[in-house]
């Protein structure tokens, strides 16, 4: 399965190698930027120029939840591998953790200078790497908002 993101508000879920849609998710108002799949394979993030970052239930096709917070749109999503956090990128030179149980923000990172145009968890730990527009990649602690480089 691949997912992809678009222009035109959507986003689709293609089966491999044959190409066949399987899904198409609406609800966003502007672009889709990113597209990530929680590691329990049960739901989907985006994160859209409409500066939400959306949860998608795949099994009822549809959205269940909309994080709202950043100023502006927001470029990348990315799952924590527990599933319980995600994190997100936007052109308001922040970055945010998000309590998925909660629903809440949990940490917002402060301290790029530009638009921040991904971010990722590393694998099996709290850090997390994130790269602007100013020229910079950052590492951060997720759990105390500590920037590490």
């Amino acid at each position: 399965l691949v997912v992809t993101g678009s222009d035109e508000h959507l986003w689709k879920m293609w089966a491999l190698p044959d190409g066949n849609i399987l899904m198409t998710g609406e609800g966003h108002t502007d672009w889709i930027s990113g597209c990530c799949f929680r590691p329990s394979g049960t739901q989907l993030v985006t994160s859209s120029g409409d500066s939400t970052v959306r949860i998608w239930e795949l099994s009822r096709r549809g959205c269940i939840l909309t994080l709202r917070g950043h100023g502006r749109a927001v470029r990348g999503c990315s799952w924590h591998c527990s599933g319980h956090l995600l994190a997100s990128a936007s052109r308001d030179c922040t970055s945010r953790i998000w309590d998925v149980g909660s629903e809440r923000c949990r940490q917002t990172l402060r301290g790029h200078k530009d638009s921040v145009n991904s971010i990722e968890f590393l694998p099996f730990s709290s850090t997390v790497l994130t790269s602007s527009a100013d020229k910079t990649l950052s590492l951060w602690d997720s759990r105390t908002v500590s920037r590490l480089f």
